[in-house]
């Protein structure tokens, strides 16, 4: 059966509610699940599990707290349930998904849906938590209340979901005509009497309260506190990067040198000639430099991911709406910074969730300055090669210091930067900030090792793909024009880059950095963690020992002095390396004047930081 053919269902509800991990389970896919709201910012369809038995597309819809749209996530959810996004984005049924264990929140939406008149049926979701607390529902009595099914479901433990995909099928209603439907904004009238009816649902079919998470607000007393809060925060993220070194090392090391085996194996084992050079220079030193990290990336992430499953990422975006608010951005900016560190890309589109567009736009301004997982590559191949291994105080690695140093850096930028904006009337008041902190649990082994399984694959993806193809350019313009027969200098000085690096070099060379780096900066735009590849397979075409297969770092260690590593790390802090980034930039903003000026002054201050950066090092060392 065709996509065009299958009926669309929709699945509707608050951010944190679990809809996203519903739609996981019903499709089988492996989108990102987060224990904070802010995730879903675009719409995502697949087709329903083939062993539930229905012919049905399922379609995600950005997480709404009420159908009249304060913010772009919510406009989205309310242009596509309105047509306003063409009919065929628009659902024939709806699945509306509240968290059982906060349903005076949730139910609202619930009754505003039911309103439009849609076939619906509710997911009463997250009932595995609501039942650990000793709450208990009449489930019949809330079916009959809200006119539609109501199947209790427990997504993260794949519980309910059949049921659930029986109930959607059951409510669809081919004769329904979903052009009839319409929309006027409620008055206030008409709130107040929404929530007098969510009271009188409550007392009809809450057959026990339960007790409160007592736990959770006594671990809030300290999390949460106003000096010890943000304390924990740092020494969280402190210990984070300590791990990305301490335990990343081993594996990171095994990883390289089994790349510069494989490099030595397949020299010996084939005949010396181009395509030898290619495999050897191009694919396996250039991709190879980048694919040895990742045993530190997947400790970042299983870090952050546990940090999200445990409710705690909520805690630390609540931690931070008060420095937001100073320097002119929403509370709602946390979330899209925060989701920073991982990838600029969706950060920016997260931003939607923001309901002023000048702090929308000073959000998304400022979000390449938070450092994302594609700089983890650059900043550990230096730090490993210049960062001497040893302890500060005894107890705390040097290197890991160096890290976290960099990321709070990026972190600062980013706040003075939207400090810059708002002196120049960017930026209106902070204004209010919502945000539901869900209860602390144990964090999800199959969730974390669902996301830590799509980031490896992602980034092996890339680094076959996008990462191969610049390689294997980058190889060819190491390569060619071929040395004259006279040649005084190795191969590489008399190619297309050689030449590229000397025209750049006058510009870098006052900020430290020599002709192989202005030649591996420039493809470096395309990705930020192309640098580490591409310095890998310039570093592998200049050698003159076809037997050479040293690692990088030891080549980098030989080749530049401390302060050049130092100038070149802060130089990565501001550098706009990223053209995704600026694409989506210009999307999100539709104005190619702030995403050209940005790109400019982001290179500009990435200059200025690695010139003073070299100059004031070159001083001590």
């Amino acid at each position: 059966m065709s996509d065009s053919s299958k009926i669309l269902v929709g699945l509707v509800g608050h951010p944190n509610c679990g809809k996203t991990a519903l739609f996981n389970v019903l499709t089988g896919l492996r989108q990102k699940v987060a224990n904070y709201p802010g995730v879903t910012v675009e719409c995502v369809e697949s087709d329903l599990r083939s062993d539930l038995g229905h012919p049905l597309r399922i379609l995600d819809l950005p997480g709404a707290y009420s159908l009249n749209p304060h913010s772009e996530d919510e406009r989205v959810t309310h242009d596509v349930l309105l047509g306003e996004m063409g009919a065929e984005l628009r659902p024939s049924v709806l699945i509306v998904v509240l968290d059982a264990t906060n349903l005076r929140l949730h139910l609202p939406i619930a009754l505003e849906i039911r309103a439009l008149g849609y076939p619906m049926c509710v997911a009463l979701n997250m009932m595995d938590m609501a039942s650990a607390t000793g709450m208990k529902f009449d489930l019949g009595a809330l079916e009959q209340l809200l006119g539609c099914r109501v199947v209790p479901t427990a997504a993260t433990r794949n519980e309910g979901v059949p049921a659930l995909a029986e109930a959607a099928a059951a409510a669809i209603q081919p004769q329904f005509d979903k052009s009839a439907v319409r929309w006027t904004p409620s008055t206030r009238e008409q709130i107040i009497a929404r929530r007098r009816q969510v009271e009188d649902i409550l007392r009809r079919v809450v057959v026990s309260p339960g007790h409160p998470a007592q736990l959770t607000a006594q671990i809030d007393r300290t999390l949460l506190h106003p000096f010890w809060g943000p304390l924990i925060l740092l020494a969280v993220i402190f210990s984070i990067f300590q791990a990305v070194f301490n335990l990343g090392a081993i594996p990171t090391d095994v990883l390289d040198g089994l790349v510069s085996a494989f490099a030595a194996w397949t020299r010996e084992k084939l005949a010396a000639g181009l395509l030898t050079d290619l495999l050897v220079d191009g694919i396996i030193s250039g991709v190879g430099a980048v694919v040895v990290f990742l045993p530190q990336i997947l400790i970042l992430f299983g870090c952050l991911l546990l940090l999200e499953d445990s409710g705690y990422m909520a805690r630390a975006a609540f931690l931070m709406d008060r420095i937001m608010g100073r320097v002119g951005l929403s509370g709602r900016s946390v979330l899209p910074l925060v989701s920073g560190f991982a990838c600029a890309v969706p950060a920016i589109i997260g931003a939607r969730s923001i309901q002023s567009p000048e702090q929308r736009l000073a959000t998304i301004l400022v979000t390449p300055l938070m450092t994302c997982s594609a700089r983890l590559p650059v900043y550990t191949l230096l730090i490993a090669a210049f960062i001497p291994n040893s302890l500060v105080a005894g107890i705390f690695g040097l290197q890991g210091i160096v890290l976290t140093s960099l990321y709070v850096a990026g972190a600062l930028s980013a706040f003075a930067f939207a400090a810059l904006l708002k002196s120049f009337k960017l930026t209106g008041s902070s204004g209010y900030f919502l945000l539901e902190l869900p209860t602390y649990r144990l964090p999800s082994l199959r969730t974390v090792y669902r996301g830590l399984y799509e980031r490896a694959r992602a980034f092996l993806i890339r680094a076959g793909t996008l990462i191969l193809s610049i390689m294997v350019l980058l190889w060819a313009i190491s390569t060619f024009p071929r040395p004259p027969a006279d040649a005084t200098q190795s191969a590489i000085h008399y190619s297309l880059a050689g030449k590229l690096g000397s025209v750049v070099a006058p510009v870098l060379e006052p900020i430290g950095f020599n002709w192989k780096i202005s030649v591996a900066m420039i493809p470096g735009f395309a990705a930020r963690e192309v640098l580490v590849s591409a310095l890998g397979t310039v570093y592998a075409v200049e050698s003159e020992n076809s037997e050479d297969t040293s690692q990088l770092t030891e080549r980098l260690k030989e080749d530049w002095s401390l302060p050049t590593a130092l100038a070149l790390l802060a130089w990565y802090i501001f550098a706009p390396q990223c053209l995704a980034t600026f694409a989506v930039m210009q999307r999100e903003t539709r104005s190619l004047r702030w995403t050209v000026l940005s790109f400019g002054v982001f290179l500009l201050l990435a200059w200025v930081a690695a010139f003073f950066t070299f100059r004031i090092a070159g001083v001590f060392v």
